[in-house]
């Protein structure tokens, strides 16, 4: 028993600990290709809110039910100016079949070779396989990261990230207006 309640304290520890890790600084940069092979930056996106999300594998039952997800509340997440990037170790065409079945409307980055991946912390490596753990940044306009989910439920994460990010966004604004 005291294993267990150790190994649970350990796990919230560390979660804790990574999200208080990546709060606050600047988000890796990235140059990535879509799943229409055109390259993406996070310099591009200067001035935008941006939810990045990492999901493990193209069309598996948690991504799909993830990306149906953030497509459906896809409106939503625009109309509060920001942008949805997903991301996982698949290739440009595993992206493009994925987002053409579903129809998934915002930009699927392959990190074929794991370099954003790795340097966002999310490579997951079993024997003889890698992936993308499911886990997700919220990156303020100045590039820097104001949320971090260490640990992401697919089929409540979308509307998660909408009232996190519209909370967001009401107290940068606030702190815009008290600059001023």
């Amino acid at each position: 028993m005291n294993r267990i309640l150790l190994t649970i304290s350990l796990m919230l520890s560390y979660a804790s600990y990574a999200e208080n890790n990546w709060i606050g600084k600047a988000a890796p940069s990235f140059d990535l290709p879509d799943q229409n092979g055109v390259f993406h930056t996070l310099e591009e996106y200067n001035g935008k809110w941006v939810v990045l999300y990492f999901y493990p594998k193209d069309d598996t039952p948690g991504c799909t039910t993830e990306a149906k997800n953030f497509t459906t509340d896809y409106p939503a997440i625009k109309k509060l100016g920001a942008v949805i990037i997903g991301a996982s170790l698949d290739n440009i065409q595993s992206h493009k079949e994925f987002a053409d079945k579903y129809e998934i409307p915002f930009t699927l980055l392959a990190d074929k070779d794991e370099v954003m991946a790795s340097a966002y912390g999310v490579v997951k490596k079993v024997p003889f396989m890698h992936y993308a753990k499911r886990q997700t940044f919220i990156i303020n306009p100045k590039g820097i990261v104001s949320k971090f989910y260490p640990d992401v439920t697919a089929s409540s994460h979308s509307q998660e990230v909408i009232k996190d990010l519209t909370t967001l966004i009401n107290d940068h604004v606030g702190t815009l207006k008290q600059q001023q």
